[in-house]
C-alpha cells in the first residue's frame, strides 16, 4: 500500500495513545452530496482546529427509533452547527426541498431554549446573503454566516463564532489542515471501501487526521 495510507495509520495510533483532555463537541448539521464535499472537509478541518469533536448523523447506523438519537446526540454536544445552502430541489423525481438540516435545526433550537440560563450554542450558515429571511422567516433577527460557497467562507465564518478562551487558530492555519484532509481524502476512501465522504467510517477516519493536524499545528 501507499505512504498515504501508512500515513494516517500512524496519526491513528498517536491520536489514541496520546492522553488528552476533554474536548467539546460540535454537532455538525449539513447536506450529504457530492457538491457538497469540499465544504464538508472544511467544517471539519475548522472545528478540529480549535480542539473540538464534530459529529454528524453519520454516526447513526441503525434506522431504528432514529429521531431519538439524532437528539441524543444533539444534546451530548456544547454547540451545534447549521448549513441551510442546499435546501433546494433536487434533480430527483419527484422533486422535493430537502427539510432535514432545517428540521434538525428547529429541534436544537427548541431543546436550547428549554435550558433556563444557557447562552446560545447554535449557529447557522447559509451561501446566499438575505436567502433564510424568506425561506425560514421565524429566524428573522438571527444572523446566519454568510460563506459563499467556499472554503475559506466556512473557515472565516467558524472563526467568528467561536470566540472562545484556549485555542485561537488562524483561518492560514485551518487551511493547512484542511488541504491535510484533502491529501488523505483517497487513503481513507480506499481503507473503508468507499467512494462517499458520508459514511460512519470515513466521517470517523477525516475526524482522526484533522484533529492529529490541529494538534501539530495549532498552539494550545
Amino acid at each position: 500500500m501507499g505512504q498515504g495510507f501508512w500515513a494516517l495509520r500512524e496519526k491513528e495510533k498517536a491520536l489514541v495513545a496520546k492522553p488528552k483532555k476533554s474536548r467539546d463537541k460540535v454537532f455538525l448539521n449539513i447536506p450529504y452530496d457530492k457538491k457538497f464535499e469540499r465544504l464538508f472537509l472544511a467544517y471539519i478541518a475548522g472545528i478540529s482546529a480549535y480542539g473540538m469533536v464534530p459529529h454528524a448523523t453519520l454516526e447513526i447506523t441503525d434506522s431504528s427509533r432514529r429521531l431519538e438519537k439524532i437528539l441524543k446526540l444533539a444534546r451530548s454536544c456544547e454547540y451545534s452547527v447549521h448549513d441551510l445552502s442546499r435546501v433546494e430541489l433536487d434533480r430527483t423525481k419527484p422533486r422535493t426541498p430537502r427539510f432535514n438540516m432545517p428540521f434538525e435545526l428547529g429541534l436544537c433550537v427548541a431543546d436550547a431554549n428549554r435550558r433556563e440560563g444557557q447562552r446560545q450554542n447554535w449557529f447557522l450558515f447559509e451561501a446566499v446573503a438575505n436567502r433564510v429571511k424568506k425561506s425560514l422567516s421565524d429566524l428573522d433577527g438571527t444572523d446566519p454566516k454568510i460563506h459563499g460557497a467556499t472554503v475559506r467562507g466556512v473557515l472565516s465564518g467558524l472563526c467568528d463564532i467561536f470566540r472562545r478562551p484556549g485555542r485561537q487558530p488562524t483561518v492560514p492555519q485551518m487551511m493547512q489542515i484542511y488541504r491535510g484532509l484533502r491529501k488523505n481524502q483517497a487513503a481513507i476512501l480506499k481503507e473503508a471501501g468507499r467512494n462517499t465522504l458520508y459514511t460512519k467510517r470515513v466521517f470517523a477516519g477525516l475526524c482522526v487526521v484533522a484533529s492529529s493536524d490541529a494538534d501539530r499545528i495549532v498552539a494550545d
